[in-house]
């Protein structure tokens, strides 16, 4: 390799955070030996941030995947054995039973499936814990929502008004038929009322699944039947790049399937809608809507006669809260299918932990609702903390490129989470830098998600939006993880961040480089080995427990993930090391845990549904 080449993979600049701000983190480098010293029991600790209705009586529960024998590898995969006389009945959904041998292609055996679960026996309910009990705790004139439609509307949502308007929306979804357990497609754009009906649909014990607003009637058709869905919420229209547009007929015609039994029947291929319920968002922008009256419901006929206060139930750490879509790049998405009392814990600490939140922020994400990213940090993880969050519906350059800065100087926001891409879009919109005319100066944090972001458009983020003192959290994740698990951790004293970096996981200041590798630390909750990052119980054999917080995948030998559902298991190596950094050096390769840690609490309960591996991609939903 040339000395040119070389030179350029080399990155030495570094910004420490200010004194002032490392003083005041929320985690310290002593948060380490705290969670070290007992995983189980530090996770159990973050746990009691949030209201349980009933304690948990055992922390977390582990059985680890085993070699098979040849009856236990056929029942697992569903193919009948021959018998004694010779004569065999296979499952056509399965391989020929006089082929199967119990091993996979390399000869080994085949695994059974882990099985891990968090908080067990405890009982909470997830929407409580965003909404009720900050209202409960005198703090229900807090700010929950800043919303600016791309058109310009402003609205602003307390504390005590989301309450209310969860509690008409839960009490209008049981008025349908939805009950604890039922799935809900939500197919909305970012508005307000997608908050409330995700927060409504979690209170009642329903499942919700958030589908991207521009994916096309056979990207929503596909995860309505996949999930059984009995309703799906929608949009008269939506407002896009100056353009009010029309989605209705899209919506209908992904539930023009062949009616099936209802959500109790088997999902895949079959329409199990019942109602549909209409958002009026673009209203006379987009007349002539079709509609199937005795089926379509507008939301707001809904709501206005719903009472506006809702009795919560409680629901198991491990009841199903909602399925999120990989991206399926490489094959049909595959859901992914995250609980509630893991998952909430695992929300809850790393927004508190990551984005260093104090009860003064404003907080914006800029993620679309139905990334991974804006579950956990759009609505769960700041929710849960009683954050103020900014959502915005439009594209960051309608009606003109500085739309985010004018809403940042607007609403004062301090901390802002958004992509590499668009932080590289902005260079080319600004080659110039920033037009001193927007005030940015309440930002004190930034942070970025989606993909690696490379030195150039970090040293420009920093200096042009931070105002050259805001350090950056740079944040590696998936939807299989449930929250960022790798980001700049903290440190004791001050901490220098170099350029690029992506360290373990912990609180917005980071560790030098060592030896042209990140300097990682464990947390006693990020699951890895050496050679790829086990998801919730994804492992290699006879190596460490999951931690709460990530799906529990199926394991057919160490470094394969089986994924499917019922009988049609299929499998794919797992390589998580490339496609995150630029250097041969930042490759994700993160040092074994001990046989001591343990996976953290948040992840999901260990369903996948669908096909093959998608993208690995961290804002995949």
């Amino acid at each position: 390799m040339s000395a040119t080449i070389e030179n350029l993979l080399s990155e030495n600049r570094l910004y420490p955070p200010s004194p002032a701000f490392a003083a005041a983190a929320n985690v310290t480098a002593d948060e380490y030996d705290r969670a070290a010293a007992d995983p189980v029991a530090y996770w159990e600790r973050q746990a009691d941030r949030l209201d349980w209705t009933e304690r948990w009586h055992t922390a977390h529960t582990w059985k680890p995947a085993r070699p098979l024998t040849l009856a236990e590898a056929a029942a697992q995969e569903g193919v009948t054995l021959p018998d004694p006389g010779g004569a065999s009945t296979a499952d056509p959904a399965g391989p020929a039973a006089s082929a199967f041998t119990g091993l996979d292609d390399d000869g080994q055996p085949l695994l059974s499936i882990p099985e891990a679960a968090w908080f067990v026996g405890g009982r909470l309910n997830v929407a409580v814990n965003c909404v009720d009990r900050h209202v409960d705790a005198g703090r229900g004139d807090v700010v929950a929502i800043t919303f600016e439609g791309e058109p310009g509307d402003r609205e602003q949502i307390t504390y005590a008004e989301l309450q209310r308007r969860v509690a008409k929306a839960a009490n209008a979804l049981e008025a349908l038929g939805i009950v604890a357990g039922d799935r809900v497609v939500v197919y909305l754009p970012v508005i307000p009322e997608t908050i409330v009906i995700t927060l409504a649909i979690a209170r009642i014990g329903a499942i919700h699944s958030l589908v991207f607003g521009g994916f096309s009637a056979e990207a929503l058709k596909f995860r309505v039947e996949d999930t059984g869905a009995k309703l799906l919420v929608t949009s008269d229209g939506q407002f896009r790049r100056g353009k009010a547009v029309a989605v209705k007929a899209n919506s209908d015609e992904a539930v023009g399937g062949p009616v099936g039994p209802g959500s109790s029947g088997a999902p895949g291929g079959v329409n199990t809608i019942e109602h549909v319920l209409v958002v009026r968002r673009t209203g006379d922008l987009t007349p002539d809507i079709p509609w199937t009256p005795g089926r379509d419901v507008w939301f707001h006929d809904a709501i206005a006669e719903a009472a506006d206060t809702h009795t919560a139930q409680s629901f198991d750490s491990e009841h199903p809260l909602f399925i999120i879509y990989t991206s399926g790049t490489t094959g049909k998405p595959k859901g992914v299918v995250h609980t509630s009392g893991g998952y909430l814990t695992q929300a809850s600490w790393s927004h508190a932990a990551i984005f260093d939140a104090k009860p003064t922020d404003v907080y914006w994400c800029t993620a679309d609702l139905a990334w991974v990213t804006a579950h956990t940090y759009v609505l769960y993880g700041p929710f849960s903390n009683g954050a103020t969050s900014v959502i915005y519906e439009g594209t960051p350059n309608t009606p003109h490129t500085g739309r985010h800065f004018e809403i940042i100087e607007r609403y004062g926001v301090t901390t802002y989470y958004t992509a590499p891409t668009l932080i590289r879009t902005f260079m080319t919109w600004f080659p110039d830098g920033l037009p001193a005319s927007f005030d940015l100066s309440t930002l004190r944090l930034l942070g970025t998600v989606g993909e690696a972001i490379n030195p150039e458009a970090w040293v420009w983020f920093h200096e042009n939006v931070g105002g050259g003192r805001a350090p950056i959290v740079d944040t590696w994740w998936q939807s299989e993880t449930g929250s960022a698990i790798i980001a700049p951790p903290a440190r004791r004293h001050g901490a220098e961040a170099r350029v690029g970096d992506v360290l373990a996981a912990g609180a917005p200041r980071a560790h030098r480089r060592r030896g042209g590798r990140a300097g990682t630390r464990r947390f006693g909750w990020v699951p890895r080995d050496r050679r790829h990052l086990a998801l919730d119980g994804a492992r290699r054999l006879g190596e460490p427990r999951p931690l709460p917080g990530f799906v529990l995948e199926e394991v057919r030998r160490p470094g394969l993930l089986l994924r499917g559902r019922r009988s049609k298991i299929r499998c794919r190596r797992v390589h998580l090391a490339a496609r995150t950094r630029r250097r041969r050096h930042q490759r994700l390769r993160p040092p074994p845990l001990d046989h001591r840690d343990r996976v953290g609490p948040g992840v999901a309960s260990g369903r996948r549904r669908g096909g093959r591996r998608g993208s690995d991609r961290p804002g995949d939903g």
